[in-house]
C-alpha cells in the first residue's frame, strides 16, 4: 500500500528545541519535547512549550495527543485532547498538559511530553435542513447502550 507523502515544515525557536521524531517506524505520530523544566502540581494545568512552529499544508491539521505512558505512570495528560493545531497557524506549539496525579509531575527539558498527529481534513458543507434519516440509533447517546 502507497501512503501519501505530506511535508510538513518544522522551525526551531529555542536553543534546546528539538524536530519532532517517530520512536518507531510506522507509528501513527511524532513525539513532541520541552524546551522546560517545570514542576507540576496535583491539578495544575500547564501549556508546555515545545520551541517549534510547524507549516502544516492546507487540507491537513495537526493533532497534539497524550503519551500514554505519562498518563498511566503518572496521570499526566492534554486537557484539550486531542489539540487542533489549523494549518494555518504560525505560532509555537505548546501542549497543555494536566496533572491528573496525586504527585507533583517534574516536565524536564528535552522530555517527550505529548505526541503531534498530521491527518487529512476533508472540504465540509453544512446544509440546513428540516430532516435527518433514520438510524436503529436515532437519539440514543451518553450509555444508550448500556455499561
Amino acid at each position: 500500500m502507497t501512503h501519501e507523502r505530506v511535508m510538513v515544515k518544522v522551525k526551531l525557536l529555542h536553543p534546546d528545541a528539538k524536530v519532532p521524531t517517530m520512536a518507531r517506524e510506522g507509528d501513527a505520530a511524532f513525539d513532541l519535547y520541552s524546551v522546560v523544566d517545570h514542576v507540576m502540581e496535583p491539578g495544575e494545568r500547564f501549556a508546555v512549550p515545545t520551541g517549534i512552529s510547524i507549516e502544516i499544508p492546507s487540507g491537513y491539521e495537526g493533532l497534539v495527543r497524550p503519551r500514554s505512558g505519562l498518563a498511566l505512570n503518572h496521570g499526566v495528560t492534554v486537557l484539550n485532547t486531542p489539540g487542533t493545531i489549523d494549518s494555518g497557524y504560525r505560532g509555537e506549539v505548546r501542549s497543555i498538559l494536566i496533572n491528573l496525579g496525586t504527585e507533583p509531575f517534574r516536565v524536564k527539558k528535552g522530555m517527550r511530553i505529548s505526541q503531534l498527529a498530521i491527518r487529512p481534513v476533508p472540504e465540509v458543507q453544512l446544509v440546513e435542513c428540516d430532516t435527518l434519516s433514520d438510524t436503529s440509533r436515532g437519539e440514543g447517546g451518553f450509555g444508550s447502550t448500556g455499561m
